[in-house]
């Protein structure tokens, strides 16, 4: 494999981050990306998303086929292992790669400290900006209110909820609105769905009312999966609540289409 090129190149004294983009950002969100990027280079460092990079591995890993989520991660280490941080826009992504790589390749002599560093240096995206490199304000305009979803994966296994709060709050022109039980799955799950759709449609249509109860004009989250299956609720029981990634708002990157609508 060869090394990761990064803009500023070597020797630029600003950390190398490897941007693990995630599936559903590269095939359905795009912006989502590059508004991860501008904001991981606003704080102070050189950006790269390999194109080597995949899936995380977390749907085999979820539906128990361990030895292909193995193989995925083996892939991920390789690939991002020659980084100063890996930084993902999902927090759930970024639980896979901190939190499970290390215990899926336990067993595996070449890359069980491989996966082990590779984990330490892994962060959710707001964590990275807020924990990390000190960011506690962006320089972003929003109009509007807009309510936070706590995605069950970031908050659960990384404790993401004050940093995007924090960050957010700095919006210009932006309003933050707290739903009720903002921390309540929203019934996408990964494969959750697909096995137990009347579930996981009972879980979001409760909160979607409870999103349009908060009177927020936009709702922001996380993780993509999640503001999908949200968004397509709310566009379905015809309420005008628009979606967006955390990542878009916080770039000043919110004017264009909402997630799910036409461009």
């Amino acid at each position: 494999m060869s090394s990761p090129e990064i803009a500023g190149g070597k020797g630029s004294g600003r950390p190398r981050v490897g941007l693990f983009a995630t599936c559903l950002v590269d095939l359905f969100r795009p912006e989502t990306g590059f508004a991860a990027a501008r904001l991981i280079e606003a704080a102070g460092c050189d950006v790269d998303v390999p194109e080597s990079q995949t899936c995380c591995g977390q749907p085999a890993y979820n539906s128990g086929d361990r030895e292909d989520a193995k193989a995925i991660a083996r892939q991920v280490v390789e690939t991002f292992e020659g980084f100063d941080y890996v930084v993902v826009p999902s927090g759930s992504c970024a639980a896979t790669l901190s939190r499970h790589y290390p215990e899926l390749l336990a067993d595996d002599p070449a890359f069980a400290r491989r996966a082990e560093a590779l984990a330490a240096k892994t962060f959710e995206l707001t964590a990275f900006l807020y924990d990390v490199m000190g960011i506690t304000k962006v320089k972003a305009r929003f109009a509007g209110s807009v309510t936070y979803h706590d995605a069950c994966s970031g908050l659960r296994e990384l404790s993401i909820q004050k940093q995007p709060r924090e960050l957010l709050q700095s919006v210009e022109g932006l309003t933050l609105t707290e739903m009720t039980d903002p921390d309540v799955c929203c019934g996408f799950g990964g494969t959750f769905c697909v096995k137990y759709p009347e579930i996981s449609n009972a879980i979001v249509t409760k909160k979607a009312a409870t999103i349009a109860a908060s009177g927020a004009e936009t709702l922001v989250a996380g993780d993509l999966g999640c503001l999908m299956n949200m968004a397509g609720k709310l566009s379905r029981d015809g309420r005008k609540v628009r979606a967006r990634h955390v990542a878009e708002v916080l770039a000043d990157m919110g004017e264009g289409p909402a997630i799910g609508e036409a461009k």
